[in-house]
């Protein structure tokens, strides 16, 4: 936005006594805005103005929703940020509306298809890589040597394969591998390595001595069939063999041999994935995952909304669609459990939300300690204001299912993917789940990206956008600058992911291959 434009201020709703400051580089004390509004201080963008004066107590408001309460006296036109606020207590999770939302059915939206690669349990690919699992962190560096060989060596003779990718986590061993949560980062990588995106290839890395063996993570039924050559070979799921490369295997004299073996073996799933092809399929076959990270409050103003519409495009087209991260929605869960599809589902949320109330206070901590120093520069005051511009990713459809951490997701439609708010925890599990595209939104900005599925970003603000014209996919600030409406942006994005789907764009992420390794969620006790 030019810093020449008039003053401009954004506000939620008619009952907001708080609007956002719109203008690049905020406005100085003294800005007179049309309706006569001077400011009392220097406000920086994206933070918040009194609209009336608010007395010491009084409610703010932003979404039509207290946010927080007056430390002191906010005169019209002061500055409004989180060191003048009192951040309200939790909302109980007793007494909620259950399913009570019923909104008119909105029109299928048909015809909508992406070139995809069709697996053999049904799921499509958005790309065709060959994914290798470490069942410890131990194995990590011999497995990085191997995949740099793969890329230069192995990789060009198979063009139909987009990528070799090593599935790294610190995860494995010196962890209470029996705890009851241990079930969640096991059934995570499990869930990751059968990620559509890998064509059903399997191939794992062990060491020897873990105590994560391979058969415990990927036991037997596990793997679908790749092809009907496995059928014939092997006659069921249940019989087939795991691809397993053993570094303590007494046959691997010296770290060559090592290297040689994951070669030697990685070349059987090249072979076999190169002979993969793209098939037209309908849209309803997306699951795609929503997150945002590096939030500020144009989050719930430019970008989530126009998530949010494109989110009810993707419903309307069968889709399935996650939103996640407990710690910001938890303040808007009366929200979440009103759309519930059924009482069943509402449950399940509250089930998710009072266990991590639970994580938390065990960790003696609260969910004020959500909101960074970045999302406090970015003008979200606290958690809760940050949570109302979270949920808007969400869209309005129904929500028609809960999944639980390092599950898979079973159903179509919008679901609710517990996780943590962790940028990278949150993609690790919405991985788990299923998920072949990923979208992530950014005020503050972030390189965040992920190797196993393509990720685009969506810029909040015109100015990151512009700095950052090499790392963001999607300018949504046009939306405050008056240049686009959150519907145009939503199917330009909707548009945007079958290109990307189809593999005819690449992500900025993608092209620089920028990733992060991925964080497994462990609950469970380290021994």
């Amino acid at each position: 936005m030019s810093p020449t434009r008039p003053p401009l201020r954004i506000a939620m709703h008619p009952a907001d006594n708080v609007a956002i400051v719109a203008n690049d580089g905020g406005l100085p004390a003294g800005t007179v805005f049309p309706d006569g509004l001077t400011l009392v201080d220097k406000v920086p963008q994206a933070h918040k103005v009194a609209l009336a004066d608010i007395p010491e107590g009084g409610a703010v408001r932003r979404y039509d929703v207290t946010i927080g309460y007056a430390l002191k006296p906010l005169p019209r036109g002061s500055w409004v940020h989180e060191r003048l606020l009192q951040m309200p207590e939790a909302r109980s999770l007793e007494g909620l509306p259950i399913a009570t939302v019923r909104p008119e059915p909105l029109p299928p939206l048909d015809g909508y298809t992406f070139e995809g690669y069709r697996n053999a349990d049904g799921s499509v690919g958005t790309r065709n890589i060959l994914a290798i699992t470490q069942t410890v962190q131990c194995v990590a560096g011999v497995t990085d040597f191997a995949v740099r060989r793969i890329k230069a060596e192995l990789l060009p003779r198979y063009p139909n394969v987009d990528d070799v990718v090593a599935l790294e986590h610190s995860y494995g061993c010196g962890v209470a591998i029996d705890a009851p949560d241990a079930v969640v980062p096991i059934r995570t990588l499990r869930n990751i390595s059968l990620n559509p995106n890998f064509g059903g290839e399997v191939m794992v890395v062990s060491l020897g001595c873990e105590k994560l063996q391979p058969e415990r993570l990927l036991p037997p039924g596990a793997i679908p069939l790749v092809d009907e050559r496995s059928v014939a070979d092997v006659g069921t799921s249940e019989d087939a063999k795991l691809d397993v490369v053993c570094l303590q295997d007494e046959a691997h004299v010296g770290f060559m041999a090592m290297v040689e073996s994951i070669l030697r073996q990685a070349e059987v799933h090249l072979a076999r994935l190169d002979a993969r092809r793209r098939e037209t399929v309908p849209a309803s076959e997306l699951v795609v995952g929503v997150q945002c990270g590096g939030s500020d409050a144009f989050s719930g103003v430019t970008a989530n909304p126009a998530v949010g519409f494109c989110t009810d495009l993707l419903v309307r087209a069968g889709a399935t669609v996650m939103f996640s991260e407990v710690t910001e929605v938890r303040d808007g869960i009366d929200q979440l459990t009103a759309r519930a599809a059924t009482p069943e589902v509402a449950q399940a949320m509250i089930d998710q939300m009072a266990w991590y109330d639970a994580y938390l206070q065990r960790g003696q901590v609260d969910r004020s300690a959500n909101t960074t120093p970045g999302n406090k520069k970015g003008g979200l005051s606290n958690i809760v204001e940050k949570a109302m511009g979270s949920i808007v990713k969400s869209g309005s459809a129904p929500i028609s299912g809960v999944v639980a951490p390092g599950e898979k997701a079973r159903q179509k439609g919008l679901l609710y993917a517990a996780t943590p708010a962790s940028d990278f925890i949150c993609g690790t599990l919405q991985l788990a789940a299923g998920m072949n595209l990923h979208v992530f939104t950014t005020g503050r900005g972030t390189p965040y990206g992920l190797a196993e599925a393509p990720v685009i970003k969506v810029a909040t603000r015109t100015d990151l956008a512009r700095r950052w014209h090499d790392l963001m996919d999607v300018n949504a600030g046009r939306i405050a600058d008056g240049e686009a409406s959150i519907e145009d942006m939503g199917w330009e994005l909707f548009r945007l992911m079958l290109d990307v789907a189809s593999g005819r764009r690449k992500t900025w992420a993608e092209q620089w291959k920028l990733h992060n390794q991925l964080v497994l969620f462990n609950p469970a006790p380290v021994t």
